[in-house]
């Protein structure tokens, strides 16, 4: 299979009614409708919070709802779901997780993460990193270190702290659930391509 083949997969979005045709990709209504339902995803299910009396970052099912919407949409439409998520919560609307919005907290990182994560998993699913379980899986991981990436140092810097204790309240509390939300991906996305009928 030639790197051509490989960069032309489709995501799930593209298979959807009106996604076929290179005509119908180009920038209009539907991708507008999916950006602003991949921001809207992002922002519903990261409300699902579980505080953590230890560190001041929740565990939230953000993460797991970039993935989905990084490999569904693919990098540039996930990406900017991301990026309008993110405006719309600097501009004060309570997107992030437990209804909070600004900057001007120990997390705030982690969303600013979201992005670049949902562009790898989107680069990844457009070449078939979504259409198997183990490619899933090493490509949620991949991309969870990306908000790590950008997350940690944004706590280390807000709370003044160094990178051990950064790593203590920021990284070691959640890789337990980012192993599940990698493995809910890694079933949940090649799940979903077998049931729309479409081979590897």
């Amino acid at each position: 299979m030639t790197a051509t083949t490989v960069s032309a997969r489709p995501v799930l979005a593209d298979i959807l009614p009106g996604g076929t045709t290179a005509a119908r990709r180009a920038v209009g209504v539907r991708d507008v409708a999916l950006v602003l339902g991949g921001a809207a995803f992002v922002a519903v299910v990261g409300q699902a919070v579980v505080p953590l009396p230890f560190t001041p970052v929740p565990l939230t099912l953000g993460t797991f709802g970039v993935l989905l919407v990084g490999a569904a949409l693919g990098p540039v439409r996930g990406a900017l779901s991301i990026a309008v998520m993110l405006l719309a919560g600097l501009a004060g609307a309570p997107v992030f997780a437990d209804g909070t919005s600004g900057w001007a907290f120990a997390s705030f990182g982690y969303a600013v993460g979201y992005l670049p994560a949902a562009a790898c998993l989107g680069w990844l699913a457009r070449r078939g990193g979504d259409r198997s379980p183990w490619r899933t899986a090493l490509a949620a991981v991949a991309a969870t270190a990306l908000v790590y990436l950008v997350g940690v140092p944004w706590l280390m810097a807000y709370l003044g702290v160094g990178l051990a204790q950064g790593l203590a309240l920021g990284v070691v509390p959640f890789l337990v659930g980012d192993a599940i939300k990698a493995v809910g991906a890694a079933l949940l996305l090649p799940g979903t391509w077998r049931l729309l009928g479409e081979r590897r």
